[in-house]
């Protein structure tokens, strides 16, 4: 036979209950205030993550942006008009206006009357680097070839002054990318001397030089003697085909 519960008992056991009830309805509260503090930082996390991805991009898309670089287009400048110079001033060279070795007689062309049998005055002072040849070629060191030679290549001292082997009028001075500054010198008769390879003229075109008189100076050589050196071209013509040079000399 079971005993009757006194109210005591009923009391302890109700009170138990009620500290049960109220336990688990606390953790419940916890529980859910827990779940909604995690579902918010995980909501802000997400917002971070994307507002960063965001940023990512944005900083990637104007890094890209800014590594390409578009080429600059070069506006065309309209080209100078260049003047035309007279002929006598492309071929004029610096020089003295006074000389005493240069011919003031007044003398034309026809004073000049070279003939085969005159005679040249050696015109520089060095030995021959490179002889006349047209039956063959000779070798040029500079070039590192062989060639025809039309004229004599004579040494000399830089500066040296060159001097007309023989009578003639200034028949052209020209610049040349062979010889540089070359004198042309009517002679008469068909024979014309050709002097390269100078620099400072103190002569013109149609001028007339007497045997002896200066032509101009010598100047550093061109790039077409660079290993011969400082040099003298001399050359001689007839009728327009070259000669030999030294059949005119003693």
């Amino acid at each position: 036979m079971n005993k009757k519960e006194s109210p005591f008992q009923m009391k302890g056991k109700g009170a138990t209950v009620g500290a049960v009830i109220c336990v688990a309805a606390v953790i419940a509260i916890m529980g859910v205030y827990t779940f909604k503090n995690y579902q918010k930082n995980l909501e802000e996390q997400l917002a971070k993550s994307e507002e960063m991805e965001r940023a990512l991009n944005e900083e990637s898309e104007q890094a890209n942006t800014e590594d390409i670089v578009l080429p600059e287009i070069e506006k065309e400048e309209p080209e100078p008009e260049v003047e035309e110079e007279d002929s006598a001033d492309d071929t004029s060279t610096p020089a003295e206006t006074t000389n005493e070795n240069v011919s003031t007689s007044g003398n034309s062309a026809s004073s000049a009357a070279f003939t085969e049998d005159s005679l040249l005055d050696w015109p520089a002072s060095g030995n021959i680097l490179i002889n006349y040849s047209m039956d063959q070629t000779t070798y040029f060191t500079t070039l590192d070839q062989y060639r025809y030679n039309p004229a004599l290549i004579i040494s000399g001292e830089e500066a040296e002054p060159i001097y007309a082997a023989a009578a003639g009028t200034v028949k052209s001075i020209d610049q040349l990318a062979q010889t540089g500054i070359t004198v042309t010198l009517d002679m008469g008769n068909g024979y014309e001397a050709t002097y390269g390879q100078l620099q400072e003229l103190p002569i013109s075109e149609g001028q007339y030089l007497a045997k002896g008189d200066l032509i101009g100076y010598l100047s550093q050589p061109t790039k077409y003697y660079s290993l011969e050196g400082t040099n003298l071209y001399f050359e001689v013509r007839k009728d327009g085909e070259s000669v030999n040079p030294m059949d005119y000399m003693e």
